[in-house]
């Protein structure tokens, strides 16, 4: 089930200024009724309900201070992943409050988001929020990602039902439509982003889709939560570009994307 009508805030720089487009909701800002403190899903602040949000990273010193001090505003925990960074990214998150596991050896986003979903089951944790260290994922739409869980499993934060995948490259509007459009086809569903990795899960589902792709974990995962009956709502925010690193969608990447997305289905729909 998909719910287009939510309307994002204007965009976000990690130093908290707001950028890019307005929201086509007017004047109206999320961020106005959180008043910056704990929201959980259903129960409202204070409930029992305990969240704890994921953040993988790899030399994000940047930015990672913004997104967790942003983050801790609406969970109980914040926990970043830093996968085997060479600068002070970890350093950096502690002193930002967060709780860190460090990789000995880089895994890549699948890896990272693994461990912390990992932490949250093991510690009794009943949503988990998975959102970027670059600054991409605006920490404003967690309340309204966590509103949304309380009726779902899985809850995908779609750049596809607002224009800010506009600014995105031709090659990796391409590789997104088919990623999505094979998800859609194979498991039933009708997602407008399954690569979109700003999302939150309930933890008793997540034993069950656990990935084992490093690489393509957001596709296997959400066809995973397809095939097993899971319920899966998408709501509206703006991602804009990231200003620093580059994009995992290039030319190397699409050529290798029929062999890969190959093992990903075998995996799902065969060997499950």
């Amino acid at each position: 089930m998909m719910d287009g009508r939510r309307a994002p805030p204007v965009g976000w720089s990690p130093g908290g200024e707001r950028t890019g487009r307005s929201s086509s909701a007017g004047s109206h800002d999320p961020r106005r009724d959180m008043n910056a403190s704990k929201f959980h899903p259903a129960e409202g602040p204070g409930s029992t309900v305990r969240t704890v949000a994921v953040i993988p990273a790899y030399n994000e010193s940047e930015t990672i201070g913004p997104v967790v001090d942003r983050t801790r505003e609406s969970v109980d925990r914040v926990v970043v992943v830093d996968d085997c960074s060479t600068d002070r990214t970890a350093e950096i998150a502690r002193d930002h409050g967060a709780t860190v596991i460090e990789h000995a050896i880089n895994t890549g986003v699948g890896g990272a988001v693994r461990t912390g979903y990992r932490y949250a089951i093991h510690n009794g944790y009943d949503f988990v929020v998975q959102i970027d260290a670059d600054g991409q994922h605006d920490p404003a739409y967690v309340p309204m990602l966590l509103s949304a869980a309380a009726d779902c499993d899985m809850v995908i934060a779609s750049r596809y039902l607002n224009e800010s995948f506009g600014d995105y490259s031709a090659l990796r509007r391409l590789g997104i439509r088919f990623f999505t459009g094979l998800v859609n086809r194979l498991g039933g569903v009708e997602v407008t982003d399954v690569t979109s990795g700003f999302r939150v899960y309930r933890v008793s589902t997540l034993e069950s889709i656990m990935h084992r792709s490093d690489r393509h974990w957001a596709v296997e995962q959400t066809l995973q939560a397809a095939e097993a009956g899971l319920r899966i709502e998408e709501v509206s925010a703006e991602m804009p570009t990231r200003d620093t690193g580059e994009s995992q969608f290039t030319l190397d990447t699409l050529v290798l994307y029929p062999a890969r997305m190959a093992d990903v289905i075998l995996r799902v729909m065969v060997f499950r």
